[in-house]
């Protein structure tokens, strides 16, 4: 049992949206597999971690509340947990502590720092109308891809607008993000699929997206497009994707659990659990700066594979996503390798 110390004060409907995602599934969610290998105490004395209770920008802005505990951690010498959300995350210096976030750069990032999936309901729950089963392999790799990508001149000089109003704010510290360089993502992300789609040896599936969710403003809308994308993971063996705003791909993760191949274009990404999952075994990683084309890549990819083999990983990604990559499921990752640490 890890005991974890916090500011429960926090742990209310007011902050409900801000709350570090393990305290989240403790309190509100109580979740019982969680319940039975963490609990949170009254006493800093006792407690083997101190978690800061909701995102770390947040919770700065409540001076006294953040001092208290940073002080309490720092008067028993306890490692602190601290959650930034957000599409960039933020790095604080505080020593002895574990910084729990979304994306960033692998280069940058230390090995304190735990990189989160991005937390999806089971798509074959919500959104499929079937259950799960691998394609059998065909001689073409079959790629879909549905979202937002879109080129053009209006489209980089709106992307790059929002890139300086952000590096404002950020200059004038009315955000906490880490610094990056700018990166036109829906454009990025238009190039690499016409350039798949020109390829006569891929078989390409990809609907195109003017705005995020097709600009969806209803929830019956909403409902059909998620319905249009996940039958697109679904069909297709591979999954083209690429960062959005932030340095990370929720659509990889949804294609995990969806059981199928993601096709990522590597940059600098840190994946979660890097230490325990061999990523190469799931996925296509492709180095942004790799000279040889994503669908060379692809096709060499598949080629490789025998037709069990196509099927496996397809198997393994499910159970992969089931098993490690579910709140619950990867927090109990987590307790496993503090566990190991504090002894």
């Amino acid at each position: 049992m890890l005991k974890l110390f916090t500011d429960t004060s926090f742990l209310t409907e007011q902050y409900r949206h801000e709350v570090f995602p393990l305290l989240f599934d403790l309190v509100f969610k109580k979740h019982e597999n969680l319940l039975n290998n963490y609990s949170i105490i009254k006493e800093v004395s006792i407690a083997d971690i101190v978690v800061f209770p909701i995102d770390y920008t947040s919770f700065l802005k409540h001076k006294l509340a953040f001092s208290v505990l940073n002080n309490a951690a720092k008067a028993y010498q306890k490692p602190i947990w601290i959650y930034t959300g957000g599409d960039f995350g933020f790095t604080n210096y505080i020593p002895n502590t574990y910084t729990f976030r979304l994306g960033g750069f692998n280069s940058k990032l230390n090995e304190t720092s735990f990189i989160l999936p991005s937390f999806i309901n089971d798509p074959y729950t919500t959104y499929l109308t079937t259950s799960f089963s691998p394609l059998k392999k065909e001689d073409k790799p079959s790629v879909g891809f549905v979202g937002h990508a879109q080129s053009g001149i209006f489209k980089y000089i709106k992307e790059y607008s929002n890139f300086l109003k952000l590096k404002l704010k950020r200059v004038f510290n009315r955000v906490l993000v880490d610094k990056q360089a700018f990166y036109p993502s829906s454009i990025k992300r238009a190039k690499y699929l016409q350039q798949l789609n020109l390829n006569k040896a891929i078989n390409s599936n990809f609907i195109w997206r003017n705005k995020y969710r097709a600009g969806s403003d209803s929830t019956l809308k909403q409902n059909e497009t998620s319905k249009a994308f996940y039958a697109n993971i679904f069909e297709n063996g591979y999954t083209f994707c690429l960062r959005g705003v932030g340095n990370f791909s929720v659509r990889f993760y949804e294609t995990l659990a969806v059981g199928r191949i993601p096709v990522v274009v590597n940059t600098d990404c840190k994946f979660p659990l890097h230490n325990k999952i061999d990523w190469n075994k799931h996925c296509l990683i492709i180095n942004e700066n790799n000279k040889k084309s994503v669908a060379q890549h692809i096709i060499e990819f598949h080629q490789s594979l025998s037709s069990k083999e196509f099927e496996d990983i397809q198997r393994s990604n499910r159970a992969l996503w089931l098993n490690t990559l579910q709140r619950d499921m990867y927090f109990l990752q987590v307790y496993e390798d503090f566990k190991s640490k504090l002894k």
